[in-house]
């Protein structure tokens, strides 16, 4: 599992270069991700994580207990089911296109605003690939295969690669040698998005043998009298509505984002895809590998779930530290592989103010898993909830004030009165970003991070207070991590300072070499429990 989704979220940060290589930080690039999020609605409320906590406990049961033919019907009722769900809903999409991209992207216009709609028509229906691709996840998962289901999104990424890099070739060749114009742009972003609906489609293509092989022939139907159909649709609906809760914030940031100066938009999408990699290395992970084991316990078991917490958060703490410190000191040099210098300053900018809640991010995880393990789904909705709304207040009002700062070649500069309570003028927030970049993106990344303190900080205390489970952040062991990473992130500033004048394929590896190698160490020398747990797979994996 881990293989797996490591190597889908290295293929994506590929495909994200891919994309920004060509379509930049620019309206047509703000345009393509406002599109790309629209449709994946449906992905994110019926895909993976819903299935994963309706429908594999029911047909890994039927399973255990040797009722493979009923588990079959419900694998194929389910699938039915999905595919008639995603497609009435894809249809929606595609009609009431218009309507919902101006409803989500309230801040687009003009051309920008047409391209979006655009683009949303053309990606809706592969969105419904996604999402049998996922009850595909289900299926083998159950049958305890679990690295083809995690790879699969690979194909997807490398399919838009390949169709994007063809696009370039056969509609304007000197893309790569010179400013390409804006029509050019708007083309590659729609080959693109055929590239999207072409990926969707051959991810589930490629899991599809494997589901007919493990689980044999499966049947789609509507049957909803199947008790584990019931089952599946009862603790169906309520994750959907947590999820929806969670997924609301991102749309909330877009509408939020196009707002702003352009290229907002494209830049949280840029900063996002790298925050996400040690958030689903170490938080989803470490949440979906504790489930089981939480779930099995008695719901009075304190001591047992506290045993259980504490060298889990821990682990998560002793791998996300580091990874803060090497985005704080190798951010912008990440990003100029894949971007112009200037945009790649700003989406620096916005890591950096993701990386303030990206190990409460991590952490809320897990602790959202202890009470959903006590059956307790209701507690980490409300304050999902909670987390949105302040999300969403504290980033409006974030974001007006750091749109008035710019970015140039000469440094800093305030650009209008201070406070501001409202957007900047149209013509202002078109202005070319690579000539003077504003700071609006990073106000939403700040927010967002220190909402993500306040859900744990919620979690924390129901756990504490309603459960008597003592919860702390890093295990207890926050402080010898945050030492080593801390000084590693010295240690690696150093580094790249002493190397500022060496070409980038020596200053990069260099300093992240530094940073990690000068983590381990000091980890080893402060005796954290997981250098022991390092030394004890190694001499096996040797």
């Amino acid at each position: 599992m881990a293989a797996g989704i490591l190597l889908s979220r290295i293929s994506g940060l590929v495909r994200t270069a891919v994309i920004a290589r060509f379509l930049g930080v620019s309206a047509v690039a703000d345009a393509f991700q406002a599109a790309m999020r629209i449709p994946n609605l449906l992905q994110n409320l019926l895909g993976e994580g819903v299935l994963s906590a309706s429908f594999i406990p029911v047909y890994s049961r039927l399973l255990a207990q040797g009722r493979d033919a009923e588990a079959g019907r419900v694998a194929g009722a389910i699938a039915g089911l999905l595919s008639t769900l995603t497609g009435v809903l894809a249809l929606l999409g595609v009609v009431f296109a218009a309507p919902i991209t101006r409803l989500v992207a309230i801040g687009f216009t003009g051309r920008t605003l047409e391209l979006a709609i655009t683009l949303t028509r053309i990606l809706f229906p592969g969105v419904g690939f996604l999402v049998l691709s996922a009850w595909c996840l289900g299926v083998l998962n159950s049958h305890r295969r679990f690295f083809l289901s995690y790879v699969a999104p690979v194909i997807w990424n490398v399919t838009q690669v390949a169709v994007l890099v063809a696009a370039v070739v056969l509609i304007d060749g000197d893309v790569l040698s010179a400013t390409p114009s804006t029509a050019v742009l708007e083309q590659l972003a729609i080959a693109l998005a055929w590239g999207v609906l072409a990926g969707g489609v051959l991810q589930f293509a490629v899991q599809l043998p494997a589901v007919l092989r493990s689980a044999g022939p499966v049947r789609p139907s509507l049957d909803t009298r199947l008790a584990g159909v019931r089952g599946t649709l009862r603790a169906f609906w309520p994750v959907v509505t947590g999820r929806g809760v969670v997924q609301l914030m991102i749309y909330v940031d877009i509408a939020l984002a196009s707002l702003l100066a352009e290229g907002a938009v494209s830049a949280l999408e840029y900063a996002t895809r790298l925050v996400l990699l040690p958030i689903s290395l170490f938080g989803m992970s470490a949440a979906a590998s504790e489930l089981p084991a939480l779930s099995s316990l008695d719901t009075h078991e304190r001591a047992g779930v506290a045993r259980r917490l504490a060298p889990a958060l821990a682990r998560i703490a002793f791998f996300v530290v580091p990874t803060i410190a090497a985005f704080v000191v190798l951010g912008d040099l990440l990003y100029d592989v894949v971007l112009p210098p200037l945009p790649a300053t700003l989406v620096w900018l916005v890591l950096l103010g993701s990386t303030v809640g990206l190990l409460s991010n991590t952490s809320s995880r897990l602790l959202q898993s202890a009470l959903y393990a006590s059956g307790d789904t209701r507690t980490p909705t409300r304050y999902a909830i909670m987390r949105v709304v302040v999300a969403a207040l504290v980033g409006a009002a974030l974001m007006l004030q750091f749109d008035r700062v710019v970015l140039t070649e000469a440094g800093y500069a305030v650009q209008g009165s201070l406070p501001a309570f409202t957007p900047l003028p149209p013509d202002v927030r078109g202005t070319d970003p690579t000539e003077a970049l504003r700071l609006g993106a990073v106000g939403l990344a700040l927010a967002a991070g220190a909402s993500s303190w306040l859900e744990f900080g919620l979690l924390r205390r129901h756990l504490t207070r309603h459960r008597g489970i003592a919860v702390r952040l890093g295990g207890g062991q926050l402080q010898r991590t945050g030492l080593a990473g801390a000084l590693a992130g010295a240690a690696g500033l150093v580094v790249r300072l002493l190397l500022a004048d060496h070409p980038l394929p020596v200053l990069l590896p260099a300093t992240g070499a530094t940073i990690g190698l000068s983590y381990l160490a000091l980890a080893a020398a402060l005796r954290l429990p997981q250098i022991a747990e390092v030394r004890r797979v190694l001499p096996r994996r040797r």
